[in-house]
C-alpha cells in the first residue's frame, strides 16, 4: 500500500502535498493527522501541520492483478475486463489460451472465481459476489447444464429411481433447480458437502 507523510502550514496544505506525491485525489486515499500544527504569532512558535496519507486499497483491483499473476504463471497472460453493479461484480476474461483457464468443465475458472472472491471479501466490510467468466463460456455451460436436467429428468421418469449428477458449484446446481422448478413429474434437491456437493432427481411419488 502506498504511503506518504508530508507537512504544510496547514492540514489542507499537507494533505494536497501528499495527494500531488502520490498522484491520486482526495477520495481515493485515508488520512492519519500526526499534528494539526500550529500558527504561532508573528512568525515565532509555529509549527507545521504533518499527515499520514495512504492510499485506499481497491480490492477489485487486487483480485485482478491476482488473476493476472496466476494466468502468467500458467503461462495464458490475460487481459480483463471488470463490471461492477452493486455488490455484484463481473470479469471477463480474454486470452490467446483460454481453454487453459477455463479447464475440464470449467473446473480452472471455477477456482479462479473462488479464489478472487477471497480476495475481494478479505478485508471488506460489505461481501461481495464474483462472477468470472472466459469469452461466452458460462453461457454455453448454462445451456449444457440446462439440456443435462431436461434428459436426466426424463431418465428418473422413465426409470423410476434418482439420478444423481455430478458435483458442481452453487450456481450451476441452481440452474438445474430452476430448470425442473415447474416439471410436476420429477423433484430436486442438494446433497454431500462443499466441495461435493451434488443434485439429485427424484421422480415425485
Amino acid at each position: 500500500m502506498k504511503q506518504i507523510t508530508a507537512t504544510g502550514t496547514t492540514m489542507d496544505e499537507a494533505i494536497e502535498s501528499a495527494l500531488k506525491q502520490l498522484q491520486t485525489s482526495k477520495d481515493q486515499v485515508d488520512v492519519h493527522v500526526i499534528d494539526e500544527g500550529k500558527k504561532g504569532f508573528l512568525g515565532f512558535g509555529s509549527k507545521p501541520a504533518i499527515v499520514q496519507v495512504s492510499i485506499r486499497k481497491n480490492p477489485v483491483q487486487d483480485a485482478e492483478s491476482f488473476i493476472q499473476d496466476v494466468a502468467a504463471q500458467m503461462g495464458a497472460p490475460v487481459t480483463i475486463k471488470t463490471d461492477v453493479k452493486d455488490r455484484d461484480i463481473t470479469m471477463d476474461l480474454e486470452s490467446d489460451k483460454v481453454a487453459m483457464l477455463i479447464g475440464k468443465r470449467g473446473q480452472t475458472l471455477n477456482s479462479l472465481q473462488y479464489l478472487a472472491q477471497l480476495v475481494i471479501n478479505r478485508e471488506s466490510n460489505q461481501f461481495y459476489t464474483v462472477m468470472i467468466d472466459a469469452e461466452g463460456y458460462r453461457g454455453r455451460r448454462r445451456e449444457t447444464l440446462e439440456s443435462l436436467a431436461e434428459r436426466l429428468a426424463d431418465k428418473a421418469i422413465r426409470t423410476g429411481k434418482d439420478v444423481r449428477i455430478e458435483p458442481m458449484p452453487s450456481y450451476e446446481r441452481k440452474i438445474i433447480h430452476s430448470v425442473l422448478q415447474n416439471n410436476r413429474e420429477v423433484e430436486t434437491y442438494s446433497d454431500g458437502k462443499e466441495p461435493r456437493r451434488f443434485v439429485v432427481i427424484r421422480p415425485s411419488r
